[in-house]
C-alpha cells in the first residue's frame, strides 16, 4: 500500500513538472501584512468591538450605542491577504488562474485570547486569452484609480465597490461582462429603514468598459451598467409581490499625473445602483403601494491628489461624497440621504517593500430625518508587501 502511494506521487510529480516544462508555467506568491491602529470618535457613541465599522470606515454603520462610549481604539491585522497566481503559454495561449484571501468583514473571532479570524475569498478565478470566469472586481469598477489611502477602500462613498462572480471578455481597451445579479429595495413605508433582499432574478447584471491610456501617462475608464431589479417574495401569501424594473450606471474614472505627483478621481451616476455604490450606503429602489419597484437616483465622486515629498514620503489628500433622491412618501424618512468623508495622511517607505504612515479622516453621514453620525479616526498603519 505504502509502495502504491510513493509510485502514484512519484508519476504525479513527473507529469507536473512535465506539463511545466512543455506549458511553461510560471508560479507567483504575493499579498502584504498590514497592521492598523485606530483611535476613533463617534458622535453618536460607538459601535460594539468587532462590528464592520471597527475594521474600517462603511457608510451607514456609524451609529453606535451611546452606553459604549465614544471613544475607542482598535488594533487589528486583518487586512493583511495573501494570493496565488499560476501563468501558463499553451502554443500561444495565455491560461490564468488566480486566488486571494484576506481575513476582514467576519464576526467568528473575538478579541479576548486569540484574535483568530477566519479567510475569506476575495478573488478567484480562471482566464484564458480574452476570456475570464469567477469572482474579480465588478467591471464597472476600477480599484487602479483608488487613491492611496490606509483606511481599507479609502474613498468608500464615492466609489462602485463589489466583488462578484462573472464571466468577462476583454478585447484591447474594451471590457464586457455579465455578472451576479442581487436586488435590495425597500419596503413600502417601512419605517425601520429595513432591507429587502432579493436574489430571485434570472437576467444578469451585464456592464461595458472601455479604458484608454494617453501618451502623457493620463488613464481614463468609462463604463456603463445595465441591470433587472426582480423581487419575488411572500408567494404563498394573500399579498404576494412578483416586480421586475430596469436599472442602469455610467462611471468614469481618471489618473492624471502631474510632474511626480498624480490626481485620481471618480464620478458615478445611476438609476437603481443601489449596492454598487457606496457599499450599499442605499438601496436600488423602494417598492410602492401596488407592490412595484420604484428606483431610486443616486450619484458619488471622489478627487484625490497625491504630493511626492521625496522619493521615501508622500502625502494624499481626499474628498468623497454621495448623495441619494429618496422619495420619502414612499419609503419614509428613516433612511440615509447623503454621506461625505475627508483624508489626509503622511506616508514613509524607508524600503520600497515596506510603509508606515498616520492618516487623519472625517466622515460625516446623514438620514433623512435629519439624524446624523461622525466619525472622526486617526490610524496608524505598517505595510510590508510580499
Amino acid at each position: 500500500m505504502k509502495h502504491t502511494k510513493l509510485t502514484v506521487l512519484a508519476a504525479a510529480t513527473i507529469a507536473a513538472v512535465s506539463f511545466s516544462a512543455q506549458a511553461d508555467t510560471e508560479f507567483k506568491f504575493g499579498g502584504y501584512v498590514k497592521a492598523d491602529v485606530m483611535f476613533s470618535d463617534y458622535s453618536n457613541g460607538a459601535p460594539d468591538s468587532g462590528s464592520l465599522s471597527r475594521q474600517f470606515y462603511v457608510p451607514g454603520t456609524i451609529y453606535g450605542d451611546p452606553s459604549n462610549g465614544k471613544q475607542v481604539v482598535d488594533f487589528h491585522a486583518r487586512e493583511s491577504r495573501f494570493n496565488f497566481k499560476t501563468s501558463t503559454d499553451l502554443d500561444g495561449h495565455k491560461l490564468t488562474g488566480f486566488i486571494e484571501l484576506d481575513f476582514m468583514t467576519h464576526t467568528d473571532g473575538n478579541e479576548r485570547v486569540s484574535n483568530s479570524y477566519s479567510p475569506r475569498i476575495r478573488q478567484a478565478f480562471v482566464s484564458f486569452d480574452n476570456w475570464a470566469a469567477g469572482q474579480m472586481w465588478t467591471t464597472f469598477q476600477n480599484p487602479g484609480a483608488l487613491p492611496e489611502n490606509l483606511d481599507f477602500v479609502g474613498a468608500a462613498e464615492g466609489t462602485p465597490f463589489v466583488r462578484q462572480t462573472m464571466v468577462r471578455y476583454t478585447n484591447g481597451g474594451f471590457q464586457f461582462s455579465a455578472e451576479n445579479p442581487e436586488t435590495t429595495v425597500n419596503g413600502y413605508r417601512d419605517i425601520s429603514g429595513s432591507r429587502i433582499t432579493s436574489g430571485s432574478g434570472m437576467v444578469p447584471d451585464f456592464v461595458a468598459r472601455y479604458n484608454m491610456k494617453t501618451e502623457g501617462g493620463m488613464a481614463f475608464t468609462f463604463a456603463g451598467i445595465a441591470r433587472q431589479l426582480n423581487v419575488e417574495k411572500d408567494k404563498d401569501t394573500a399579498n404576494p409581490i412578483d416586480s421586475s424594473e430596469f436599472g442602469y450606471g455610467v462611471s468614469f474614472t481618471g489618473v492624471i499625473p502631474v510632474g511626480q505627483d498624480d490626481i485620481k478621481m471618480s464620478a458615478t451616476y445611476g438609476e437603481g445602483l443601489g449596492r454598487y455604490m457606496a457599499l450599499n450606503y442605499v438601496n436600488a429602489g423602494v417598492l410602492n403601494a401596488s407592490g412595484d419597484i420604484e428606483t431610486i437616483e443616486s450619484y458619488g465622486g471622489y478627487i484625490s491628489y497625491r504630493h511626492w515629498w521625496s522619493d521615501k514620503w508622500r502625502t494624499s489628500i481626499t474628498g468623497s461624497g454621495f448623495k441619494a433622491e429618496n422619495n420619502i412618501d414612499l419609503i419614509g424618512n428613516n433612511v440615509n440621504k447623503d454621506s461625505y468623508s475627508g483624508y489626509i495622511n503622511l506616508l514613509y517607505s524607508p524600503v520600497k517593500p515596506l510603509t508606515v504612515g498616520l492618516e487623519y479622516m472625517y466622515a460625516k453621514n446623514t438620514k433623512e430625518n435629519g439624524m446624523d453620525g461622525e466619525l472622526n479616526r486617526v490610524i496608524f498603519s505598517m505595510k510590508y508587501v510580499l
